[in-house]
């Protein structure tokens, strides 16, 4: 053997030794040594990261050649960090032990009217399971994971005070593994944080020509054009519309372009507050526990649909989120104070403005955001327009195929923060609307959002009320679309002006629904009307600004859940929606995780997107000079009014 080829055999065995090394290294940065191919805990002992398997027995994910999970085993929750020690280290949570011969009280707890008597010392966990609620945890009820958030909406003094790990928790929330009994004579009602009200989950379908970024070429997966992993099976993204509501997850095959399934729940971060400035400010105080809060709750879904549809979380490669500025920042880990203050900027769009970054959009890679993917797979937040516009809006210009628009046009998407948007592929300008929580519930004493046993629809016929509920069950509240009927026909009968006073003007509340006794106040249809003025202005403001009237629109799209159920004909009537001629009002549903959807499946799309946010102009309607005066006339609940 010749020197040269010597050389050549020794390098390619030290290549290859230096690649085992690398390999070792890497997986001893994130992977607990405990943790087996099949993401099972080998542990002898406690861990917080254990998990039970999501249904009975594993799913078999591996072919007869890699073997079969073991049955038996617990699934490991963790975030594949370096230090997996402090997990190890697990308390049992105070006052978690159950005395079988507990002394029961007068007083009752209660989740959708299942009741059980109290008993001093039980969890509120342990009541959950007893009325078989679905409460989420990854700790094993120690009060480390933050997981299993609920709401108690009675009888709080009933509970022992907030222990250390409840300090970040504020109002009426606290840690189902962590509130303890100790008053059983006073009656406590609670219901989870992460609850499924009636989400829209499709938009419009479309043909696409499928181009990710995320490939397969013979048996190697490819991000771009940098090999990132062997071919297991699957190419799956995630496209996330992450509202300050509700969250939508649609799992896509990249090599198919199909939606393989698609999930929704509430938002878990609403013990931050229901609005974006509430949540600013709890982040602020409490940094790290909304996002935390919402990862948990997407690695919770990752793992069910894992489980649902015989994958691993490793087939994962790409996530694109589509979110307002807060929501957006605070899931990439950024400090979103500045959203809060003055001028309402992102510190990625003060960046971007100061010439320091080419684009508002963001990339980073899911393992350092928390996120139960492929290790080497990446999160991809679509650009931001300005200010609290964000990149919910982005993804909805992607879904409307703005470039193909011939005529103005006008997006509205309702939330509770509603962007608009008026113009056409040459020149568009956006506002955004802090039209807060109103319309799903909030400040409404009967108001609730789109649950089941919410009436969804209400008409007045021969002086009565007659209505529809979500699943057609017994009413215990009033929904938004509800909530815009009951305006309407209130204005229409002559019952109630349109500056909100009854037909009795000494009356301060009527009488819905005397049965349920569900009423409606004064004061609700006060907190209503700052919430219509608000989507009134961004309307009225953004039509001005671009110089037409409402019948120079030639489509009005309504994007998001909300607005899918609203009464078109209603919310023109008390002035929710500029008086665009209804059938040139077009609903297209979640438009923003159709627009991820199509982001994540064509680089084209994400390209064109990152161009066309640069030419928007924004709008900041509380520096409008007469500002005051259209918010005041968009109080009244009467149609929108255009010289």
């Amino acid at each position: 053997m010749n020197n040269e080829e010597y050389q050549k055999r020794l390098d390619k065995i030290t290549e290859l030794f230096s690649s085992m090394v690398n390999h070792a290294n890497e997986q001893s940065m994130y992977r607990c040594p405990y943790k087996n191919r099949f993401d099972q805990c080998t542990a002898k002992f406690g861990c917080r990261n254990q998990r039970r398997p999501p249904s009975e027995g594993l799913v078999d994910q591996q072919d007869s050649v890699r073997g079969t999970p073991k049955e038996g085993l617990l699934l490991c929750g963790g975030d594949d960090k370096i230090d997996y020690r402090p997990a190890w280290e697990t308390e049992a949570a105070e006052g978690a032990f159950i005395d079988s011969d507990a002394t029961y009280g007068a007083g009752t707890i209660t989740h959708d009217s299942k009741k059980r008597p109290l008993a001093a010392g039980k969890t509120i966990f342990d009541y959950a399971d007893e009325l078989k609620v679905q409460v989420p945890t990854s700790c094993f009820r120690t009060g480390q994971c933050h997981e299993c958030i609920v709401e108690i909406r009675e009888g709080m003094e009933a509970l022992r005070p907030r222990n250390e790990a409840e300090s970040f928790l504020r109002e009426n929330y606290r840690l189902a593994c962590q509130a303890v009994v100790k008053d059983i004579d006073i009656d406590i009602v609670f219901s989870p944080i992460r609850r499924t009200p009636k989400i829209l989950t499709r938009t419009h379908e479309k043909c696409l020509q499928i181009d990710p970024l995320v490939t397969r070429r013979e048996n190697i997966v490819y991000y771009d054009d940098e090999a990132i992993d062997k071919y297991r099976g699957h190419i799956y993204g995630l496209a996330i519309d992450l509202g300050t509501t509700t969250v939508v997850i649609d799992l896509v095959d990249l090599e198919t372009g199909e939606s393989v399934h698609v999930s929704s729940f509430e938002n878990p971060q609403r013990f931050g507050g229901s609005d974006i400035m509430h949540r600013i400010s709890y982040d602020g105080e409490f940094s790290g526990e909304l996002r935390r809060a919402v990862i948990n709750a997407l690695n919770h879904e990752i793992q069910e649909m894992g489980a649902q549809f015989g994958f691993v979380r490793q087939e994962i490669y790409e996530i694109v989120v589509a979110g307002n500025s807060t929501m957006r920042d605070i899931f990439f880990k950024l400090d979103v104070q500045s959203i809060g203050q003055k001028p309402y900027q992102s510190i990625i769009e003060h960046q971007y403005r100061a010439g320091e970054r080419e684009t508002t959009s963001l990339i980073e890679k899911t393992r350092r955001l928390g996120i139960r993917a492929n290790p080497k797979a990446r999160g991809y937040g679509l650009p931001l327009i300005g200010s609290h516009v964000g990149a919910d809006v982005a993804a909805d210009l992607v879904a409307l195929d703005i470039a193909s628009q011939k005529e103005v046009i006008m997006l509205v998407d309702v939330g509770t923060n509603t962007e608009v948007v008026v113009g056409h592929p040459g020149r568009l300008i956006a506002a955004s609307c802090p039209a807060g929580p109103a319309f799903e519930g909030g400040g409404i004493k009967y108001g609730m959002p789109g649950y089941d046993e919410a009436i969804e629809s209400i008409r007045w016929i021969d002086g009565q009320i007659e209505y529809n509920t979500i699943g057609g069950l017994e009413p215990q509240g009033i929904c938004g679309s509800g909530l815009i009927d009951l305006l309407a026909e209130l204005r229409r009968h002559g019952r109630m002006t349109s500056m909100g006073v009854f037909g009795d003007r000494k009356q301060r509340e009527i009488a819905l629904i005397p049965e349920y006794g569900i009423t409606f106040s004064r004061e609700d249809a006060s907190n209503l009307a700052q919430a219509k003025a608000a989507n009134y202005c961004g309307q009225f403001i953004v039509m001005r600004k671009f110089g037409i009237n409402p019948v120079d629109v030639s489509r009005l799209y309504l994007a998001g859940g909300f607005a899918n159920y609203v009464d078109v004909r209603n919310a023109i009537e008390i002035g929710f929606l500029a008086p665009v001629d209804e059938h040139r009002i077009v609903k297209i549903g979640n438009a923003a995780v159709q627009g991820a959807k199509e982001v994540l499946l064509s680089r084209k799309k994400r390209e064109a997107i990152e161009r066309l946010v640069k030419g928007i102009e924004h709008v900041e309607l509380e520096t409008t000079p007469d500002f005051f005066e259209v918010f005041v006339e968009g109080c009244q609940f009467k149609p929108m009014e255009f010289a």
